[in-house]
């Protein structure tokens, strides 16, 4: 399943606070029409319950359960802060990546993006991509 287009995107975004970089994703998840404009609140309160942080320098906003119904296709939006994000408790996320799924479409989603960020290499390759071609490559390892 290919859920990433040109449109999905967000390159080279200046370091902002954790909460605006999550209403950054999300709004673009919105102006896509993954997702209708409640589900960033979801986005938030998750966020405020539980980091979304995953470590090695990526984070991965996401709304909570009762919130779904928001949810009109899966999608994912993919930032870039070369300066980073503080996600809270030392951690720094330099790509912030906002999800939607149907069903139990998340799951495959958050699986395949874990998997190619599980390697540092290809997070730093993510941060410094310049172009779509560069980044699908990059998540083509996990058929993101």
């Amino acid at each position: 399943m290919q859920l990433l287009r040109e449109s999905d995107i967000l390159y080279n975004n200046p370091s902002e606070s954790k909460d605006d970089a999550i209403r950054r994703v999300g709004g673009q998840l919105v102006a896509n029409g993954y997702v209708e404009a409640p589900y960033i609140e979801g986005m938030l309160a998750r966020e405020a319950s539980m980091t979304t942080y995953i470590g090695n320098g990526v984070a991965i906003p996401h709304s909570l359960p009762e919130y779904v119904q928001h949810i009109r296709k899966s999608g994912i939006i993919l930032a870039q802060y070369p300066e980073g994000v503080d996600f809270g408790d030392g951690n720094t996320a330099y790509l912030v990546i906002g999800i939607a799924g149907k069903q139990d479409e998340h799951l495959g989603i958050l699986s395949q993006i874990a998997i190619v960020c599980q390697d540092e290499d290809n997070v730093k390759k993510l941060v410094a991509a310049k172009s779509y071609a560069e980044i699908a490559a990059v998540l083509a390892e996990g058929e993101v």
